[in-house]
């Protein structure tokens, strides 16, 4: 365990142990809503939830894990499948029977 006495600059003895006793129902600085030892605030500094109560549930496994239904395949129509390429013959028709400016023939 790590030494719990420190010594000041100025030489003072400070007990950290005791320091956190001493202050462990104090606010917390800031917006968390929690006090020095971990307990949840409510309004006017009541005690809500005890640190405990909080580790307890943080550590709880969930009695069922959802689990993500495999995918199901989708069926594409033959109908909805690309014709086969074109042939040279058909691409030179292709090409012959577009007009440029979109005009119908």
């Amino acid at each position: 365990m790590a030494k719990q006495i420190y010594r000041s600059a100025r030489g003072k003895e400070i007990d950290m142990l005791q320091l956190v006793k001493q202050n462990e129902m104090t606010i917390a600085v800031g917006n968390a809503k929690v006090n020095a030892r971990g307990d949840k605030l409510g309004p006017g500094g009541k005690i809500i939830a005890k640190r405990e109560e909080i580790q307890t549930a943080a550590n709880q496994v969930p009695e069922q894990i959802s689990v993500r239904p495999a995918p199901t395949p989708v069926v594409v129509p033959a109908a909805a499948t690309p014709a086969a390429p074109l042939t040279p013959s058909q691409k030179a028709k292709a090409i012959k029977d577009m007009d440029p400016e979109g005009n119908d023939e």
